[in-house]
């Protein structure tokens, strides 16, 4: 299943600060064309994101001028990661 279709897991190509994140979500920028996911903050927990989280903060610190956190991988390897959080 495509994790951009769950209720618990969305995309949008909106990167505006004012479209509102859920309570208990986070939006998150991913690949060259900085794709908005909203992620439930419980996959802060997981290894692979914590990997991801890893390398953004040498990558690009803790200054995120979109007001979300910046993954530095494709989206195509986002979701495939993603999908196995569930």
């Amino acid at each position: 299943m495509d994790p951009s279709q769950t209720s618990s897991f969305s995309a949008s190509q909106a990167t505006s600060k004012s479209v509102e994140v859920p309570k208990g979500h986070l939006a998150v920028y991913v690949g060259e064309k900085q794709k908005r996911f909203v992620i439930p903050i419980s996959y802060l927990n997981q290894p692979s994101i914590q990997e991801l989280l890893s390398q953004e903060e040498e990558e690009f610190g803790y200054d995120h001028p979109m007001g979300g956190l910046t993954i530095p991988c494709s989206e195509d390897v986002f979701q495939q990661i993603s999908s196995r959080w569930d």
